[in-house]
Order: structure tokens, then sequence, then C-alpha cells
């Protein structure tokens, strides 16, 4: 018989896998139109485009800057694959490349102003689908699950 520990545990993993799941794939197109919502959609951008720019948002609020290889890194996935998603993200004017000025062989990644618009409405879309799930929640417990979601994703990815 499993212990209360390995029972948590389980349903924890579920529900990260789960949740990954509902915000892979088709899952926004089905969310918005469940919603009466159109999904935000550039082109037909990859959703990895979008979680490229998420990083180069996340880590230009760090104070810091990203090249194609350390954006591979964030990303979890190679070089190559990186290289293309920027060359997609540039080419579709979501990106542009800065020069560094401590290091003139490297090339940063920034957003443009049509970047960070389309980040804007897809947090908006994405908040809203959160504000819905939880709206008869009692405020304590949307406050909890921030706080220990928050707490979770620190210390599954402390780097």
């Amino acid at each position: 018989m499993e212990d209360a520990h390995a029972r948590d545990i389980a349903a924890i993993e579920a529900a990260v896998v789960a949740l990954r799941r509902t915000y892979k794939r088709r899952a926004p197109a089905r969310l918005a139109a469940r919603r009466g919502e159109r999904p935000v959609r550039h082109g037909q951008l990859p959703d990895a485009v979008f979680e490229l720019l998420d990083a180069i948002e996340s880590s230009a609020a760090r104070g810091e800057t990203l090249t194609v290889s350390e954006a591979a890194a964030v990303l979890g996935v190679d070089q190559p694959r990186s290289s293309r998603l920027t060359a997609q993200a540039l080419a579709a004017g979501l990106l542009r490349r800065e020069a560094d000025h401590h290091d003139g062989r490297r090339s940063l990644l920034a957003l443009t102003p049509e970047g960070h618009d389309v980040l804007l409405r897809i947090r908006g879309f994405r908040r809203r689908v959160i504000a819905e799930a939880t709206a008869d929640w009692p405020d304590t417990d949307r406050a909890t699950l921030a706080r220990l979601l928050t707490r979770f994703v620190r210390d599954v990815d402390p780097g």
C-alpha cells in the first residue's frame, strides 16, 4: 500500500503533466474557442517561438541578456533548434539582434515592440484562463496556490 507521501508526489507529478499538456500544442486554441475568444497567434509560428520570447523577456526583467546559445540552454534545446526559433522570430519581427557592447563578437537577442505586444496578449489570455479556473475559489486558496506553485517552480529549477 502506498504511503501518503508517495501518493502526494504522484498527484503532483500527474498535475504537472496535465498542466503542461493544457498549455501545449492545440490546447490554447481549444481553451480560447471554449471561452469564445480567438487564440493569440502570430502567423504560423510554433509555440516554441513564444517560449523563446518568454525566456528573453524573463532574462531582461532580471537585467540579463541572452545569445542564441544561452537561449538554447534556457529552453533545453540544442543550439541549431535555438537558431531556427530565433530566425523565425526575427523574420516575424518579434525579435532583433543587438551588438554586445562588452564583446563585439556576441549578438544579443531583444524583443521588438511587436514581440512585447504579442507576449502581453498571450499573458493576458493565460491570466484570463487562470482567473476563470479559480473564480469560485476562496482568496486564501488562490493565494496558497500562487505561493506554493511559485516555490515549487523555484525549487525544481533553482537556476
